[in-house]
């Protein structure tokens, strides 16, 4: 909590025409995610999904892949993904389509957390507290405040 703490800090405007972030609802938001992704994964009896401390997105690899990328902004990645509310809704998806291509700086906070953890042909489950995917914002059929759950395998690293 310190860390997201410190980093909402570094986010706060001194522009008067900006209003501030209002961090205590904020992390509010954040323990309200962190609440529901545990009962998520009791539920949903997922045992090998682990907490990052350092980012608070759950994780869980379920293959690391192989290579030595050292990621980066611009590093190119080329996945197919299913992205699920934690209700079961899908709201986008590569299945049956080509695989999406694009630079890890250009993707939601938490893939570029999570998508870390492994390397090329890799596997991971990600379930990303609102605030490491759109926060408050609507996009598309995501709600505001939505925690996200991605399975995605990393078909290329450039």
């Amino acid at each position: 909590m310190l860390c997201l703490a410190g980093c909402l800090a570094a986010c706060s405007k001194s522009n008067n025409d900006v209003p501030e972030v209002d961090q205590t609802q904020i992390i509010a938001q954040f323990k309200a995610d962190t609440t529901a992704i545990r009962a998520f994964v009791k539920a949903n009896n997922l045992t090998e999904m682990k907490k990052d401390e350092g980012s608070g997105i759950f994780y869980q690899v379920i293959s690391p892949g192989s290579g030595s990328v050292t990621y980066s902004a611009s590093t190119q990645i080329t996945a197919d993904y299913t992205g699920r509310l934690l209700n079961g809704t899908v709201f986008d998806t590569t299945t049956g389509k080509t695989p999406a291509t694009f630079a890890l700086g250009n993707v939601i906070a938490g893939w570029q957390f999570g998508i870390q953890k492994i390397q090329k042909d890799g596997k991971i489950r990600l379930i990303i507290p609102s605030y490491f995917a759109y926060g408050n914002v609507t996009k598309g059929s995501i709600p505001a405040n939505s925690v996200l759950d991605f399975d995605i395998t990393l078909n290329n690293v450039q």
